[in-house]
């Protein structure tokens, strides 16, 4: 695993009010190569974000944006764009269920909860479902195939940029060869990447917004990433699939032949 690499300053691009904005690309390939730097965008919403922000946003020079959220989280949260903004945005298809982001379903779900370790527990169980979510593979799927298409840089968000944004983007490393190690360094920058406590403070007046007696140690617990949670994803996948490589095939179309051209596009020697 490549520290020096995944905790650069490079990495993220500190902004105001767009949180977790960062590169996800940069990492070692295994049999050789690495990922391009530039290409690979993740963040949170855009709903916050400030003209300053919108200038650094138009100057990765975006060709498209896969947002995971749902219909009902773009109305209440429209995203801000910069002026003649000509990215593709493709927007999620509405699941059955949750109709919100997971942390906030944590928040909104369990009025009671006011225990951390109980947010965690429900986060790790929320993370044994996340991997066959029908509109986030479609999604993930999507932005795979933008990226083998060598279009230009693309970002994938929703609201936090933490869950639904960490597994689409751990499905995308996986496929073209980062090691896990890094797959999951790079899950936790959520962490500690740009202004982290900004970050938190946003997050907690939406969820208090659900739930009121919630208190700080939960909320933050809401707000943050465990290993533990992306561990969840992986046992459930390989309880249900027998391996990451025969999920990428099986539920986003990325077989060996499409794995190679997606590397192909996003990597280099």
């Amino acid at each position: 695993m490549q520290k020096d690499e995944t905790m650069s300053d490079w990495r993220t691009i500190p902004m105001a009010g767009i949180h977790n904005f960062r590169d996800y690309g940069g990492y070692t390939l295994v049999g050789g190569g690495r990922l391009k730097r530039g290409v690979l965008w993740r963040s949170g919403q855009h709903a916050g974000a400030t003209d300053d922000d919108l200038e650094k946003v138009a100057g990765v020079g975006l060709a498209s944006v896969f947002d995971l959220r749902t219909s009902r989280e773009r109305e209440l949260y429209p995203c801000r764009r910069p002026d003649g903004f000509g990215a593709e945005v493709v927007h999620s298809a509405d699941p059955d269920r949750p109709k919100f982001a997971p942390h906030i379903e944590a928040a909104r779900g369990f009025a009671t909860a006011r225990d951390a370790k109980f947010i965690r527990d429900m986060m790790t169980d929320t993370y044994s479902r996340i991997g066959f979510r029908p509109e986030l593979l479609a999604m993930t799927r999507g932005h795979a195939e933008a990226l083998t298409r060598s279009e230009g840089p693309s970002l994938i968000n929703c609201m936090a940029g933490k869950d639904r944004t960490g597994m689409a983007v751990a499905a995308i490393q996986f496929a073209v060869g980062v090691h896990r190690d890094d797959v999951m360094a790079d899950y936790l920058l959520t962490n500690t990447a740009g202004d982290s406590e900004a970050r938190i403070r946003a997050g907690m007046e939406t969820v208090r917004g659900v739930n009121e007696g919630i208190n700080d140690e939960a909320a933050r617990a809401i707000m943050g990433v465990e290993p533990e949670y992306l561990d969840a994803a992986f046992a459930a996948i390989l309880a249900q699939h027998g391996s990451i490589d025969a999920w990428l095939a099986d539920m986003l179309g990325l077989d060996g032949a499409a794995r190679e051209r997606l590397r192909a596009a996003i990597a280099e020697s």
